[in-house]
Parts: C-alpha cells; sequence; structure tokens
C-alpha cells in the first residue's frame, strides 16, 4: 500500500476574483464524484474501508478533519495502527490522495461545510469493497 498523499494546488487572484486549479491533479483514474455535507460538527462519518478503492478528497467550503489508517495486509488485525490526522479547509488547495487499503473517518470543523469525495470505482464496486469498523477501533484525534 502506498501511503496518504497531499496534492497541493494553487491560487491565483485579481480583479475578477479567485481561481484555485489542481494542474498536477491526474484525473483519468476517476469514475464518480459524490458531496458529503454534515449537518453538523459533532457527527463523526467513518471508520470505512476499502481493500481496492482508491479515493481523493477535496474540501470546497469550511473545512475537516480527515483520518486514515492502513488495513491492509485483511490477514491482519489492524487495531494497533495509529491513523494519520490531515486537516482540509477551503483556503488551502489541498487534495488528499488515499490510497487503496486504507480506512478514513472525518467530520467537520464548521457548520456548512462541504467535502468532495472522488473514486477509482462504480458505486457497485465500492459496496463489494466497503469495510466498516466501529468508532473506537483506533484513537483518532479529532
Amino acid at each position: 500500500m502506498d501511503k496518504t498523499l497531499e496534492i497541493e494546488g494553487t491560487t491565483f487572484s485579481d480583479t475578477r476574483g479567485k481561481i484555485k486549479f489542481f494542474n498536477t491533479f491526474d484525473m483519468s483514474q476517476i469514475v464518480r464524484f459524490y458531496e458529503i455535507s454534515p449537518d453538523n460538527t459533532s457527527i463523526i462519518r467513518g471508520w470505512q474501508g476499502h481493500h481496492n478503492e482508491k479515493k481523493w478528497f477535496y474540501c470546497h467550503s469550511g473545512s475537516f478533519v480527515i483520518n486514515t489508517v492502513n488495513i491492509m495486509p485483511k490477514e491482519t488485525t489492524p487495531n494497533n495502527r495509529i491513523p494519520q490526522r490531515f486537516v482540509l479547509n477551503e483556503n488551502s488547495p489541498v487534495i488528499l490522495e488515499v490510497p487503496e487499503g486504507s480506512a478514513t473517518a472525518f467530520k467537520s470543523l464548521e457548520d456548512g461545510s462541504k467535502l468532495m469525495v472522488f473514486s477509482d470505482f462504480t458505486l457497485d464496486e465500492s459496496m463489494k469493497d466497503d469495510i466498516r469498523f466501529p468508532l473506537e477501533t483506533w484513537n483518532a484525534q479529532w
């Protein structure tokens, strides 16, 4: 399994407004995307993992804490693993690439936050690869 990777974007501003762009982000693997808008900042979504699916996360409104953890190899119990913590926010153009063999959990830090999630699997493929863990499986920092 590869490591979780932060893909940095760039912001350009002039009298017409601001543009955020990710010219180094290769989207050729992406087959679908969706947006998550939590109802409040106390909700933690996770842990959800995939052995084969890769995902990318982009915060376009507000901010989020995202924790990732390696769940490979499948045959071993991953309970003793330590999650990696990332903070994404609308003012810093960053895409978080989470490799296959990972589980994620996240929560918004501000009301009205919105998270875009990109996937290299169709919904049917993703559902067959879906693994859920109780929230208390790993001690993540929120």
